[in-house]
């Protein structure tokens, strides 16, 4: 058996959404931040992200998390999150299945039945608060890093559905956020390929018509994903939603066009964006949850735990509690005559 490469990986979920972590087999990544890791890595090794997301070794709603090590004294690790067709700077869910993997995996040593971890993203430090009980993480509380309104109630023209409001949040991510109700779309897992496909409409208008640029780092523009919202479903959650993971798609009006891949979880980054909306609005203050249900009927449970600014903008801090099950581990290997060293993409399920 020959390879050019190696690496280990853990396979991993949260409350539904695969996050593969790769836990070695990488080479060390420069930088003075994980932030500059990330970059490094979008810039001279994007091979991996492409060998490890897309078939034969991939499919389209995988996102995967390299553990790094930090570069901040006050974090205990550091990852890096990858997803089809960019480097999140933030994800909730993918936190939580690094947080899963370095504890339950001996990583770094878990502490029942608390075990408190900082993490450095590219996004910046993290607190994770994870209940330990028999050598599993049964839940995982994220504190986010500051999330914020950058655009409330904007108008936006989108091909094949005229004019609508939008509103364009950081949470993580930068997300354009739209009501489903109101654009008479079912957020159940049923009908993902009319979310994805509506989903990829909306991003790319917002991408021409209200482009943003994060205050702190003017290297992390936006937006770059989609969050559409409804009403709650029961008396137990008090929203919906339903998150695609963009497939890149220059003109999502083709005919031919292949949309993304619908978020199997709540979304993290995207409870925390709406959690920013809704305070802008004044519909959800400090101390209170929002309960979210994604497309699958699992929940994040999101709080706004302190109220911040950031350049001068009102800002919150919300913190995200989910928990991630491991389902096995992996080692992925390269044949050098392998004629797919990157991968491929096949046009049913893939832009």
């Amino acid at each position: 058996m020959r390879s050019t490469i190696l690496i280990n990986a853990v396979e991993v979920h949260a409350e539904g959404e695969p996050g593969r972590v790769i836990t070695g087999g990488l080479p060390d990544l420069p930088g003075s931040s994980v932030f500059e890791k990330m970059r490094w890595m979008e810039e001279n090794a994007d091979h991996i992200r492409k060998l490890i997301l897309r078939e034969p070794r991939g499919y389209p709603a995988l996102c995967s998390n390299i553990i790094v090590p930090p570069c901040d004294p006050r974090a205990d690790a550091g990852f890096i999150v990858m997803e089809q067709t960019e480097y999140p700077p933030m994800s909730g869910g993918n936190s939580m299945c690094v947080v899963t993997v370095l504890l339950e995996t001996g990583i770094l040593p878990m502490v029942e039945p608390v075990t408190e971890l900082t993490l450095e993203t590219p996004a910046g430090l993290i607190h994770a608060r994870a209940q330990c009980k028999d050598g599993k993480v049964t839940a995982v509380t994220i504190r986010n890093v500051p999330s914020f309104v950058m655009h409330l109630d904007a108008a936006l023209r989108v091909d094949g559905l005229g004019d609508i409001t939008v509103d364009v949040a950081w949470g993580g991510m930068f997300y354009v956020l739209a009501d489903a109700d109101g654009l008479g779309i079912d957020l159940s897992a049923e009908n993902g390929a009319q979310v994805v496909r509506m989903s990829e409409r909306i991003l790319a208008a917002a991408k021409d018509q209200l482009p943003v640029i994060h205050p702190e780092n003017p290297d992390i523009t936006g937006p770059t994903i989609t969050f559409l919202r409804a009403a709650p479903g029961d008396r137990k959650t008090l929203g919906r939603c339903a998150v695609s993971v963009s497939s890149g798609v220059d003109d999502p009006t083709r005919p031919d066009a292949v949309p993304g891949a619908l978020d199997r979880c709540p979304c993290g980054t995207g409870t925390s964006a709406k959690m920013a909306v809704l305070h802008a609005r004044g519909l959800l203050d400090a101390g209170e949850d929002f309960v979210n249900a994604g497309p699958l009927g699992t929940t994040f449970t999101g709080r706004i735990e302190s109220l911040t600014e950031i350049a001068g903008r009102k800002a919150i801090i919300p913190s995200l509690t989910g928990q991630a099950w491991i389902y096995g581990t992996s080692q992925y290997m390269l044949d050098p005559t392998d004629p797919f060293p990157e991968g491929f993409t096949v046009g049913d399920i893939w832009a």
